[in-house]
């Protein structure tokens, strides 16, 4: 669960492949479904905004990929990562993600894969 500046409440659902955003009072605002999820598994395990909050990253843990959303529109501007041992890749289960004040995103993997990963923002 993220509050973004507007004070909007998102969170992650998981077993549906969605995020949804609240308003702080409860009051539904919207749901989005950022990728499909192979049988059995679901896409959206963590996210976190860019500094200026124009955009919202997805931890997508079934396909092991970031997804980068513009966040005024909420479409997918691009992605990152792929399924693999490697750096830059995601072993098992891309899990949790967050942004630092610079922008860089940092992924934690569970299970089997157990690291972190940095990927610095590139400008």
């Amino acid at each position: 669960m993220r509050f973004d500046r507007d004070g909007l409440v998102y969170v992650c659902d998981r077993s549906n492949s969605r995020f949804q955003i609240f308003r702080r009072d409860g009051g539904f605002v919207k749901e989005i479904f950022v990728s499909a999820a192979p049988p059995g598994a679901g896409t959206v395990y963590d996210l976190d905004f860019s500094p200026d909050q124009k955009f919202v990253y997805v931890a997508d843990g079934a396909n092991q990929k970031v997804w980068i959303l513009q966040r005024d529109q909420m479409q997918v501007v691009g992605s990152f990562g792929e399924r693999g041992p490697g750096a830059g890749q995601f072993a098992t289960s891309l899990h949790d993600l967050t942004v630092d004040s610079r922008g860089n995103v940092y992924t934690g993997e569970a299970a089997t894969g157990g690291r972190v990963q940095k990927f610095a923002l590139k400008r």
